[in-house]
């Protein structure tokens, strides 16, 4: 019979949860600095966490870790991690874990449930929506152009038209992954975009492109240097619907990439949102490995 206990002594299951995210992110070629950095995030609220050991018969055979916070006014709940040992896999502990985190978080008032999956899961969480999707590509060369394709440093008469469609956009791929309403999504756009880009076209570290095919414009790009050590982070690369359809947002991803290593980075991240099939397609097919999928549930009311 399968059981859970929670532990008091967390160390040995942190180790072991801290080495296997070190190799994934290693996995996908970041290096050991942005790594760190990456699992410093990871693990920020890792003191919050409860941690139950799965035991069959007395036999440990993994650990499964939860927690229920606060998120935007209302409760959620997170598996934050879910790992049944290799030789025990496949016999049912992951099904019984999973159901048991979404009990545990129930009944402490959680809305929804999130599962951040930093290793693949099989089917295990299928019937969670994908919300988004982290990826990376490390960059060892520039990429060549597609031919008459290249950018520009957009100017500042540019900046406040292309500034208004980034931010409905954003909120758009916000409302479209199930995250947030149209209301609370246009509210978190002008929040963050306020506090990523203060200055404007002059904030530090940032680099605004105007993508040009023969003379016309096609697109945009916006990129951070320095996001991670050696990552620069992809805010937008975005092809005018007009002119898709025609190889340009494969040329984009190379624009984007060619500015990273002019901006000193080795790598460059995107974040992909849920719904938006086209995008985890075309970076799939340009070489760029998820990081991290967030996938999660609405409870019943």
């Amino acid at each position: 019979m399968t059981e859970f206990g929670v532990l008091g002594d967390t160390t040995q299951w942190r180790q072991d949860f801290e080495r296997r995210r070190r190799a994934s992110y290693t996995a996908v070629g970041l290096d050991a600095a942005a790594g760190e950095r990456m699992l410093d995030g990871v693990c920020a609220d890792i003191g919050d966490w409860t941690v139950s050991e799965i035991t069959d018969a007395g036999i440990r055979v993994g650990h499964v870790a939860v927690l229920v916070a606060d998120s935007r006014g209302e409760l959620a709940g997170r598996i934050c991690d879910l790992r049944v040992d290799p030789h025990h896999a496949g016999r049912g502990y992951e099904q019984a874990a999973r159901d048991w985190a979404e009990g545990w978080c129930a009944q402490r008032g959680a809305r929804r449930l999130d599962v951040p999956l930093a290793e693949p899961a099989g089917d295990l969480f299928d019937g969670y929506g994908v919300r988004g999707q982290l990826r990376v590509r490390r960059i060892d060369t520039p990429p060549e152009l597609l031919d008459g394709v290249g950018a520009r440093p957009m100017t500042q008469d540019e900046y406040p038209g292309w500034l208004a469609a980034e931010k409905a956009s954003y909120a758009g791929d916000i409302v479209r992954s199930g995250t947030l309403g149209a209301e609370e999504a246009e509210r978190k756009s002008d929040r963050d975009f306020a506090k990523l880009i203060p200055e404007g076209l002059a904030t530090p570290d940032n680099t605004f492109l105007v993508l040009e095919a023969e003379g016309e414009t096609i697109g945009t790009g916006w990129l951070r240097h320095g996001h991670l050590p050696g990552v620069t982070y992809g805010y937008s690369l975005h092809v005018r619907e007009e002119h898709r359809g025609k190889g340009y947002g494969r040329a984009a991803m190379a624009v984007g990439e060619r500015a990273t290593l002019a901006g000193g980075d080795a790598a460059l991240m995107f974040t992909v949102w849920g719904g938006n099939e086209v995008a985890m397609n075309l970076y799939t097919s340009a070489g760029y490995h998820v990081i991290e999928e967030i996938r999660s549930i609405d409870f019943p009311e």
